[in-house]
């Protein structure tokens, strides 16, 4: 086994992981869990993660998870990650600012892109739509702070970034307007420049291409409106 495994499915918020480690230029080796089998819920991978869930990053034989933790993990051994800083303040709204991400913009990203598996078919509308206006509020927010400046932390590229590009992309396809945001629209265009984001998307789309051989990939199905 490598020393370092990402346990992912591809288009998960294991890419914000992913992108991290690529940016680190770390050697690791990425391991597809197969949702439509239930494999997230199996004995073996629960060994792995209790909860059930992407990314589960295995590192000198211990396992992390969630993103916030594992940016925060990797950073503190790597460096590179997010800004330095020996102010425990500025460390501490670094962290909420990922968990800005997590608890904040991915709920409502899993509303807009999944609304049906929260209400059923019938209500997943409605859903999507009070997701989208919800949604609003918040990426006006990050449109504002961009504006001017290339990354969240003006000139410094960090996991920041990598977390907001992930938000951003899953929900382009899923109808909503991200045309609104023109700040943010540039910088994931940005982002998509960089090669280690580059390399991190060719490893997703090699794992949607394996799932989907072995008819095992998952396609949210859009709504129409």
């Amino acid at each position: 086994m490598s020393k370092i495994v990402l346990y992912m499915s591809p288009g998960s918020c294991a890419r914000v992981s992913c992108i991290a480690l690529e940016e680190l230029g770390l050697e690791f080796e990425t391991r597809v869990i197969r949702f439509m089998t239930g494999e997230h819920k199996s004995p073996e991978f629960k060994q792995k993660n209790p909860k059930g869930k992407v990314p589960a990053l295995v590192y000198n034989n211990q396992t992390l998870s969630e993103n916030v933790a594992i940016i925060t993990f990797l950073n503190q051994i790597h460096g590179q990650l997010l800004p330095s800083t020996n102010d425990p303040m500025v460390s501490a709204n670094q962290i909420a600012d990922l968990c800005f991400c997590s608890a904040t913009l991915h709920p409502l990203v899993t509303r807009i892109r999944m609304p049906a598996f929260f209400a059923g078919e019938d209500n997943a509308k409605a859903v999507q739509d009070k997701a989208f206006d919800a949604m609003d509020e918040f990426f006006a927010l990050i449109d504002k702070r961009l504006e001017g400046q290339q990354w969240w932390y003006k000139d410094q590229w960090s996991a920041m970034d990598a977390y907001l590009y992930w938000c951003f992309w899953r929900v382009q396809g899923a109808g909503y307007h991200v045309e609104k945001f023109p700040h943010y629209c540039a910088h994931a265009q940005r982002l998509e420049q960089r090669p280690a984001v580059q390399r991190a998307i060719a490893r997703d789309n090699e794992a949607s291409s394996q799932l989907e051989s072995e008819g095992l990939l998952f396609k949210p199905k859009n709504i129409a409106r």
